[in-house]
């Protein structure tokens, strides 16, 4: 139905290298997310996940979280028949959505260009049939314009796209970065928890949550939202007291790990010291198992921060993705918001053209906006919300907190709810 459609995607970065990308199966990239069920079933059903690497991807059917000033404090999700998610490197991703592009009809993709200006279309002249002043027109930096019936930004939370239209955000900084890092485990035989079945783990501490998402083999995804200053010191250590600082933050007090987070060197030392006085050993079946390395080179950090635009969508424009919303880390939803906003964004086009609407008309756009808009805002909500609640020490709010947690995780049928809402809902 949409197939006459005239395509251009436009990349300031050079594709080739994304095209050959590659990795050696004991090397993994840091830059990977969790894709949830209906995710993983949208890149299906358009042809894409048949292209993705399965050896390099890790579904997991089990979720542990807990509270980092209240141990007993926990909540656990399983799912045996189905994975919960599915953790994938993103450049496995992206080769397998350009073999999959280069599989459909030719359409323009202009790599390694810079977008130079976006102004409206000139106006319609006495010999011309089409007034494109309404129209965006893309200046590239070869110099070449494109004039387009839609204009969709997915350019990131600086996006031009959404400057162009006018479309204002709001939001703040939470003055937290994400660290993000690949390590690898122990083997599984030497740990009293081994599953057969793949495990993630979340602890809330207070300065933010710390989490590991399995990755093939003995390798896992560490993702770790704290200060930008905590941030840059684990960054700096050597790479044995970097791996000892992981360990500790899942399985010490926060008293005990903000004195390491102190220490310039002999972390491994001391954690080995702390453990042994602190009885930490006894619920080591209920922790993630012990980091064995760092790889070398993995380790990064991001700054974190909550927008949201006032609306997706403006006269012959859409936004998806980081331009249209940023969100916290903390429940591994960015990427899967960002495909559900596309997939809707793709069922209001092909609505448009069935009942022959012209797609950049904004009576015909605002059905992508109404749907995906408030979706995305109680996500938005949610995450802000609980990275607030667990940064919060105040002992009788802990308390609460705790408690209701330990409601939840006694109630199997709310769990399943909470589980289906992270899962996300076909649009």
């Amino acid at each position: 139905m949409t197939s006459h459609l005239k395509l251009a995607l436009i990349e300031s970065q050079d594709l080739n290298p994304a095209r050959a990308w590659q990795l050696p199966s004991d090397s993994f990239c840091n830059r990977a997310s969790s894709l949830t069920p209906n995710s993983v079933f949208f890149l299906s059903r358009i042809g894409v996940w048949p292209h993705v690497d399965v050896s390099r991807v890790q579904p997991y059917h089990h979720m542990r979280v807990w509270d980092g000033l209240d141990p007993s404090s926990a909540i656990s999700f399983s799912s045996a028949a189905s994975p919960i998610a599915t953790m994938t490197e993103n450049p496995n991703l992206q080769r397998a959505l350009l073999q999959r592009l280069a599989e459909l009809a030719p359409f323009s993709i202009f790599d390694s260009t810079k977008v130079a200006a976006i102004e409206d279309g000139p106006s319609k002249s006495p010999e011309e049939v089409l007034d494109l002043s309404s129209y965006p027109s893309i200046t590239l930096s070869s110099g070449k314009k494109i004039t387009a019936r839609l204009l969709v930004g997915a350019d990131g939370v600086s996006s031009r796209v959404r400057t162009y239209a006018g479309i204002p955000t709001r939001g703040w900084d939470y003055e937290r970065h994400g660290l993000v890092a690949t390590l690898r485990l122990v083997d599984s035989a030497h740990h009293p928890s081994s599953h057969a079945l793949a495990v993630a783990y979340q602890r809330f501490l207070p300065s933010g949550p710390i989490a590991l998402l399995a990755m093939p083999g003995n390798y896992t995804t560490l993702v770790w939202s704290t200060t930008p200053e905590k941030a840059a010191k684990l960054k700096s250590l050597a790479s044995g007291d970097f791996v000892a600082m992981v360990n500790a933050a899942f399985r010490l007090g926060n008293v005990d790990l903000e004195y390491m987070s102190r220490l310039d060197s002999g972390h491994g030392e001391e954690l080995a010291w702390r453990t042994s006085v602190t009885g930490v050993k006894e619920n080591e079946a209920q922790m993630p198992r012990i980091v064995q390395s760092v790889q070398e080179g993995s380790t990064a950090s991001f700054p974190l921060r909550y927008r949201q635009a006032d609306s997706y969508v403006s006269s012959r424009v859409a936004l998806v993705g980081d331009a249209a919303h940023t969100v916290h880390p903390l429940a591994g939803q960015g990427l899967n918001m960002g495909l559900t906003d596309v997939q809707s964004l793709a069922k209001t086009i092909e609505y448009t053209v069935k009942y022959g609407g012209d797609i950049g008309d904004e009576i015909y756009l605002e059905r992508y906006n109404r749907e995906m808009w408030m979706q995305n805002n109680r996500m938005l909500g949610v995450t802000d919300k609980l990275h607030k609640l667990y940064g919060v020490g105040w002992g009788p709010l802990v308390g609460i907190r705790s408690l209701g947690l330990k409601m939840v995780d006694q109630m199997d049928p709310v769990k399943d709810w909470l589980m289906k809402q992270a899962g996300g809902t076909t649009p």
